[in-house]
């Protein structure tokens, strides 16, 4: 990823990528798998696992996505965006309902 694009990341973003590349590799090393057999399992090279590891950004989502899934965490990302917790996405829905609901008319057909 270019340098300039990194650096217009907010800190939260790279903090969390940094947070999963650590969960990655101890998920990793706890299943006693070495970087170059868990890539080669995932069809990714070795240094693109390290980059993940390191919480660099760029990687592809579909990649991270089958580093997790050969690690048997995928069902993890379950919560990820999900629209059930999004209070704040609920109240702005909430807000932008009809305060009332017009009838349709009188069905006037005896």
């Amino acid at each position: 990823m270019a340098f300039d694009a990194v650096e217009q990341l907010p800190r939260e973003v790279l903090n969390r990528l940094q947070e999963l590349g650590q969960r990655v590799r101890t998920a990793r090393v706890r299943r006693r798998l070495s970087a170059e057999d868990l890539a080669q399992a995932c069809g990714i090279g070795r240094r693109t696992l390290y980059r993940i590891e390191t919480g660099e950004p760029g990687i592809a989502l579909g990649t991270y996505l089958s580093v997790l899934w050969k690690l048997g965490l995928l069902d993890s990302v379950g919560g990820v965006a999900d629209p059930d917790a999004d209070d704040h996405g609920k109240i702005l829905e909430a807000a932008a309902r009809p305060q009332r609901v017009r009838s349709a008319g009188a069905d006037n057909d005896f």
